[in-house]
């Protein structure tokens, strides 16, 4: 990769001597060091070892389960069914986004007379070692009656199989929109509709998912370690499954091998293994291995659009018309709704379209559930709107860049209402920003207009192509977000927070933050992410939330802290009839004669029987913030096998206040790559039974680090955010929003002139080599029907004339 890029600020904002500082991460060197702990690390006296036996059918119907042979197995301490959880089983209810009709598409931790996927849980063993447990799952008898898997958005329209009988239907539908953009296609000079897809994919942390779950009957009191991402929602729905206040549960976060949204939410062993530590009274350890994690931890992605642009001769568009089709696989979990959602409110992207209308459908199938991952909607929703830009260019002879940017929504119209396009959301607005400007700066990173000749040229052998995206992205997900600052004996600052890390480096940025508002040294400050025993409560992470969310939240702990401090400091120094000065973590009498540090006043403050300890919340309460950016790739294909090599690639981005440009960097840098392995090589396939097929890294390829070594990544401070006082925005996921769309189209640029156009995804070099084998048999027909006299092309999907597509 090349050399990372510095910080570009645009604008002037508040001294801070830490704040905007490439600071290497404080984390770091526990993890070199291997002073790391990791679920597989935790250790408890009498501890046992669970496994899940997972069901091998994608849908039927459980006539008998044997398990005597397993349960005597020498080492084997229980086996259970659905049976033995009988009165405990609930169902594991949505965080976010729920769709009218998903309260009928709940899990319940277990099956209990159907199985919907492979990978569900039907039993559940406890053993004395990890070994022994396994052993045990081969023991066990499953007969289960075969029912017809629903795999595709075909089989779920179809009303003659259900996924869930009492929901009387496999599809969840809402629809979205503003203006009128029936009469703007009825109007309309020019219209083209296409279908586009993403395919299935998902995150694959190095990590896979563990707990160690903890019963103190004693106290009543049940610990679960190794939870991360939302621990205060999991608290308080695992409490309401083991039938236990929330207070009698707590959710320890450790260190985490990867999240990148699909780690931490609510999953069925989220409930069984603290159920079996509790039945047991014996601490339980249960970790996936790969395998378990292909089939059972959330997939996402699988999202098919019908997508119908509408706009005048010269390039303005008028409206944009969609229907959106979302597999959520066998039940509506988590944050199975935020897919289909965020899809609809991005498709219509950073441009000025004043009419927009898009069906949304989100279906259960017989498929692993489907959640977020990192850019949910967002990635969908970018290649399928700026892939359909460039065809609408080529048909109205636009240069791509030209049609952008007589669309772009301009900074003098900031801030710009898009209206109410999520469901469970009120009206938005685009906060801030310059969109011009950063895809000015994109195309001249890319060298636009100096490599236009080289657009579908070959050579030696390899075809060259450009293409461009532009993006919008959401951040600070929630309405609040709780910190605490207490004061150590020694003079260091306690500092919790309920956003919980997963190696985004939340340590080091909010430490920047805490000790810039304090104005002490940074290793003076202790950043504790989550734990759901130090805080009162807290919102976790997600959304590109917690720079924005947390990090407010810590500015105004802080702010509280230093007063709550200067009157025990005011007591120490005698109550003098002079100002009680606070500077580089000190307090002083402005008249010189004494000064008290943190560290004297804990001692005296213990010694009192008092402790500093302040807590505080952010309320986010205006408009949340909107990242932008545009970005541009440059590849070449190879006609004859399908292969494509990434020349260039840059990314552009204004993630307003930036706390630590060098972990922004990393973020922008990690999120590109995740954004490349899904354009070319990650892909969930499942055969037309329902069984997995990709279930290993043998068959599911990633890509290394070595694979993408020309990505370049800017962040500029063109636009803090308005709406919160450190003008932060959302930084996390916006590197990989519009990978896909830039690469898809300059894959289509590439090998326009074999008239090919990417319109579906992964373009791995099978997939590129089969559209160009398909564009050169059409040509082949063309020519012979036209030597023949015939005419019967089909033609590209597309209208040039008023009315809908």
């Amino acid at each position: 990769m090349r050399a990372a890029r510095s910080v570009e600020r645009e604008s002037e904002g508040p001294a801070h001597p830490l704040i905007g500082r490439p600071l290497t991460r404080r984390e770091d060197e526990r993890f070199l060091t291997g002073r790391g702990q990791y679920i597989a690390d935790i250790e408890r006296d009498g501890m046992l070892h669970a496994a899940v036996l997972r069901s091998a059918r994608p849908h039927g119907r459980i006539r008998r389960i044997d398990i005597a042979k397993a349960a005597a197995l020498p080492g084997v301490v229980g086996v259970y069914t659905a049976a033995d959880f009988a009165g405990f089983l609930k169902p594991i209810r949505p965080r976010i986004g729920a769709l009218p009709g998903f309260e009928n598409f709940l899990q319940l931790p277990i099956a209990t007379d159907e199985v919907r996927y492979v990978g569900e849980p039907i039993a559940v063993v406890a053993a004395e070692n990890p070994y022994i447990a396994e052993d045990a799952l081969s023991l066990i008898s499953v007969e289960i009656d075969e029912r017809p898997a629903i795999l595709t958005w075909a089989d779920a329209q179809s009303s003659s199989t259900l996924v869930h009988a009492r929901a009387g239907t496999n599809i969840a539908h809402i629809a979205v929109g503003r203006g009128d953009a029936d009469e703007a296609f009825r109007t309309a000079p020019y219209v083209r509709r296409e279908q586009f897809s993403v395919q299935r994919h998902s995150a694959i942390p190095l990590e896979t998912r563990g707990l160690v779950a903890v019963w103190d009957s004693a106290r009543r009191h049940m610990e679960l370690i190794g939870a991360t991402k939302i621990p205060f929602f999991n608290r308080s729905l695992l409490a309401t499954m083991l039938d236990l206040p929330e207070s009698s549960v707590d959710l320890r976060v450790i260190d985490v091998g990867g999240g990148f949204g699909v780690r931490g939410e609510f999953y069925p062993e989220d409930f069984l293994v603290p159920f079996l530590a509790r039945t047991l009274g014996h601490p339980v350890k249960w970790i996936e291995d790969r395998r378990e994690h292909m089939m059972a931890t959330n997939h996402s992605r699988e999202v098919t659009c019908d997508l119908a642009i509408a706009c005048s001769r010269d390039g303005m568009i008028l409206g944009l018309r969609a229907d959106v089709m979302v597999d959520i696989g066998a039940y509506a979990r988590g944050t199975g709704g935020t897919v289909p959602t965020r899809c609809a409110q991005f498709l219509p992207g950073p441009y000025r379209i004043a009419n927009f209308a898009c069906n949304v459908n989100a279906y259960v199938s017989n498929k692993t559930p489907a959640g977020t991952y990192r850019g949910p909607g967002r990635v969908e929703a970018n290649f399928f709107r700026e892939r359909l830009i460039d065809m609408a260019a080529s048909d109205l002879d636009i240069d791509p860049a030209e049609f952008r940017r007589r669309n772009l929504v301009t900074a003098a119209e900031m801030p710009y209402d898009i209206g109410r396009l999520v469901s469970y959301e009120g009206s938005a607005q685009y906060d801030s920003g310059d969109f011009r400007a950063l895809f000015e700066r994109a195309l001249k990173e890319i060298g636009w207009h100096d490599k236009q000749s080289l657009q579908g040229r070959e050579i030696d052998g390899w075809r060259h192509g450009l293409g461009l995206a532009c993006f919008v992205e959401s951040g600070a997900g929630g309405t609040k977000e709780n910190a605490r600052i207490r004061l150590a004996p020694d003079g260091t600052l306690d500092v919790y927070v309920g956003s919980a890390s997963a190696g985004q480096g939340h340590e080091t940025v909010l430490a920047q933050i805490c000790a810039d508002a304090l104005g002490v040294a940074l290793d003076q400050i202790r950043i504790t992410c989550a734990s759901t025993d130090e805080l009162e409560d807290g919102f976790g992470t997600w959304h590109s939330r917690t720079a924005v969310m947390a990090g407010n939240a810590v500015l105004k702990t802080a702010k509280d802290f230093i007063e709550q401090a200067r009157t025990v400091a005011s007591d120490y120094l005698g109550r003098p009839n002079v100002e009680i000065a606070w500077t580089n973590g000190v307090f002083s009498r402005t008249d010189a004669q004494s000064a008290v540090t943190l560290r004297e006043l804990a001692g005296f403050a213990a010694g009192r029987g008092q402790a500093i300890d302040v807590a505080a919340t952010f309320e986010h309460v205006g408009q949340k913030p909107f990242s932008y950016g545009t970005n541009a790739a440059h590849v070449a294909v190879d006609p004859l096998t399908g292969d494509v090599r990434l020349i260039d690639f840059i990314a552009v981005e204004d993630i307003g206040r930036v706390i630590n440009p060098l972990v922004a960097h990393g973020q922008a840098m990690g999120a590109i790559v995740q954004g490349l392995g899904g354009v070319f090589l990650e892909h969930l396939v499942y055969d037309d039974s329902g069984q997995l097929l990709t279930a290993t890294l043998a068959d599911y390829l990633l890509p290394a680090a070595g694979d993408y070594p020309n990505i370049r990544g800017i962040c500029v401070e063109t636009a803090p955010a308005p709406g919160n006082p450190l003008g932060a925005k959302g930084a996390g996921e916006g590197g990989i929003v519009a990978v896909a769309a830039a690469i898809g189209n300059a894959v289509s640029a590439a090998l326009s002139p074999l008239g090919v156009q990417a319109r579906d995804l992964p373009l791995s070099p099978p997939r590129v080599w089969e559209l160009i084998m398909r564009a050169q048999a059409a040509a082949q027909r063309s020519q012979d029907n036209s030597a023949s006299g015939r005419d019967d092309r089909a033609g590209p999907s597309r209208q040039t004339h008023g009315g809908s597509p």
